[in-house]
């Protein structure tokens, strides 16, 4: 590829908009702007530790000592959890909170580069942009903590650092420990192959896992004093697939087979598969869930097997908050849409092709505000569980080719040089600008909170977790 050009000459944004800047907003954009390589340098480092659930102790460290270091106070290992923290600056109300995530997926190591090449054959790799969602959440949460130490806005900052979103939901711990109890709006953001305020819920999920206990004998000499835990886990499948015909179309049901049986000529005594539903609302979720845990006693009564059914952990759907939107919207009005050069379209093109899709390149054009879909389809994001207690305002960045294949390599190639570092300086600037917003507004915070009250309604927030720790170590 050859040489791109320097970052600085290709942020100049046009606003779309007819606002004006703030002295707030415009402080926001260049304290990111002077931050700008040092929160690139972050970054990148943690592409390059891409580290798993609870396995991100260098990626957190580098998040909290820069926090630290900016003068935040930082308290580690919050929750039960060595790799979350909370960052927190200035004082009374209102109290803004951002988040940040940082943990990889594993199996999808990969260079910086357009085509499939692992940069660590079989490790993990960032292929849903979290080393650019926990930095350009920090820069955002830095720029606003100069502001309040300037005397500009008056109230506290704080930025989360939220390890395990991918796997086992770390969120829910921080919000069982009441972390959220004090904030009057939380933001997010998500990396993306668009750029748009986010006004659309997610899925609510849970996760369980189903073991049988059989008796093991010789497959061949004595099959008939065996009783097999792996045929209670193929009914036990099967009757989940049968099932997939008499169920709503906005439900989604997985399994992963992680023990089936160890060879070939015994009767396995043991078997184990992870299995997750989802629906677009908790409520649908859960007879899903019900019945399918039920189905688990017909499979242990067919194979004359025993079973064990475990809760690993749910999340809720995304309560969507469009007062937030509509402020965030015209943030990334102002800012305008992310220009690209020639070698970037070319990189994103490239990744296209490798991956069949049509060569059209990056899209970073601000998106309307969509209307918000009473049954969305898409994935699930335990900052759901954070959104039922307190106000969330969401947004999407570019940050990969139009139609990338999220989860995969070629996401974490993004990530790891300009395209992604493009799309993590902007997210930092919109989330800021909307900070500033909310700080200098207090009639904005109040119709975030008010539409986040009515929208919530008479539910009460039960987290979907089994008692006891997070389970650190069970990877």
């Amino acid at each position: 590829m050859n040489k791109l050009l320097p970052l600085g000459l290709l942020l100049v944004c046009i606003p779309l908009s007819g606002q004006k800047m703030t002295n707030s907003k415009k402080a926001v954009i260049a304290s990111i702007e002077q931050h700008q390589s040092k929160l690139i340098q972050i970054s990148d480092s943690i592409w390059a530790q891409a580290e798993t659930a609870f396995q991100e102790d260098d990626s957190s460290r580098i998040l909290a000592d820069y926090a630290e270091a900016n003068g935040f106070t930082v308290e580690r290992g919050v929750a039960g959890m060595p790799t979350a923290f909370v960052a927190t600056y200035g004082s009374g109300k209102p109290v803004i909170s951002v988040l940040g995530e940082y943990d990889a997926l594993p199996g999808i190591s990969q260079k910086a580069q357009p085509t499939k090449s692992p940069l660590n054959e079989g490790a993990a790799g960032h292929g849903c942009g979290h080393n650019l969602f926990g930095t350009a959440s920090l820069g955002a949460a830095v720029a606003v903590k100069e502001l309040i130490e300037a005397g500009k806005l008056k109230g506290t900052v704080k930025f989360f650092g939220t390890p395990a979103e991918e796997k086992f939901f770390g969120k829910i711990w921080m919000v069982k420990a009441g972390l959220w109890d004090d904030v009057d709006v939380n933001l997010s953001w998500h990396p993306s192959a668009n750029t748009e305020a986010d006004v659309q819920s997610t899925l609510a999920l849970v996760d369980f896992k189903v073991e049988f206990f059989g008796q093991a004998a010789h497959a061949s000499a004595d099959p008939w004093n065996g009783r097999s835990a792996s045929d209670a886990l193929e009914l036990y499948t099967t009757g989940i697939n049968y099932y997939r015909e008499h169920i709503k179309p906005t439900v989604r049901i997985h399994y992963h087979i992680q023990d089936g049986g160890q060879v070939v000529n015994v009767v396995p005594d043991y078997s184990r598969l992870w299995v997750r539903v989802r629906d677009t609302k908790r409520s649908g979720m859960m007879p899903v869930y019900e019945r399918v845990m039920a189905m688990a006693e017909g499979a242990a009564i067919m194979a004359n097997v025993d079973y064990k059914i475990s809760l690993i952990s749910g999340i809720y759907e995304v309560l969507v908050n469009r007062a937030g939107g509509e402020i965030m919207q015209k943030n990334l009005e102002l800012l305008g849409p992310i220009p690209y050069s020639d070698q970037e379209m070319a990189f994103g093109r490239k990744i296209q092709e490798e991956t069949g899709k049509p060569q059209v390149g990056m899209d970073s054009g601000i998106t309307p505000l969509k209307e918000t879909k009473e049954n969305p389809g898409g994935g699930s994001t335990d900052v759901g569980d954070v959104s039922w207690n307190v106000p969330n305002i969401n947004l999407g960045v570019t940050v990969a080719p139009k139609d990338t294949p999220w989860h995969s390599w070629a996401v974490v190639a993004c990530g790891g040089m300009s395209i992604g570092h493009k799309g993590m300086l902007q997210a930092a600037k919109a989330l800021g600008m909307t900070m500033a917003d909310l700080f200098e507004n207090p009639k904005l915070v109040e119709k975030v909170k008010a539409e986040y009250t009515e929208r919530k309604g008479n539910e009460t927030y039960e987290a979907i977790i089994p008692e006891g720790p997070p389970p650190i170590g069970n990877n």
